[in-house]
């Protein structure tokens, strides 16, 4: 009989948990994509661009303008679907007896690289989104990036820790 001790549990629900999530947003960039290529052909579609996103009168003022603001939020939700798989795929290489190996290691700081994109990304779309409430008087909304700066730097710092801790993990193999 296999018993798991709470750790392993977490990190089981954690990983069932993330594929949900990373499921969620890779259905959310194809429901954006599948909309904005149907208001392509149908411009009334970007009426109800997604949940409720309304772009409509923004498609019709410049379809350019339109296609960017699409752009910049496929590629926000593709980023953090991108980042929901690399927390699967460091928790799938998570090992209990021998935690610290440079897959992890290389795997958190690619996290960190991404949560950075995610936040420049949102960066752009915010300045863009107030570039075009001068230029057309619409409000579109911003994008959240305080917290993924703060993720990026947090999480870039654990990378390093698992980095030493590889080194050290390492030298006691070799003292041993």
């Amino acid at each position: 009989m296999d018993t798991k001790t709470r750790t392993e549990q977490i990190l089981v629900i954690m990983r069932v948990l993330a594929w949900i999530a990373f499921i969620g947003l890779t259905i959310k960039v194809g429901a954006i994509l599948t909309s904005y290529a149907v208001s392509c052909v149908n411009p009334t579609a970007a009426k109800d661009l997604y949940r409720g996103l309304d772009f409509y009168k923004l498609s019709q003022h410049n379809f350019w303008y339109y296609s960017q603001f699409v752009s910049f939020l496929v590629v926000y939700i593709g980023l953090k679907a991108y980042m929901i798989f690399l927390v699967i795929r460091s928790l799938s290489k998570v090992n209990l007896a021998n935690p610290f190996t440079n897959e992890v290691a290389r795997i958190l700081e690619r996290i960190s690289y991404t949560l950075l994109a995610i936040w420049i990304i949102a960066q752009l779309n915010n300045t863009h989104a107030s570039w075009l409430l001068k230029k057309t008087d619409m409000t579109l909304g911003d994008l959240a990036t305080g917290e993924f700066l703060f993720m990026a730097g947090l999480v870039f710092i654990i990378s390093q820790v698992f980095k030493r801790g590889v080194e050290i993990q390492s030298e006691n193999e070799l003292t041993v």
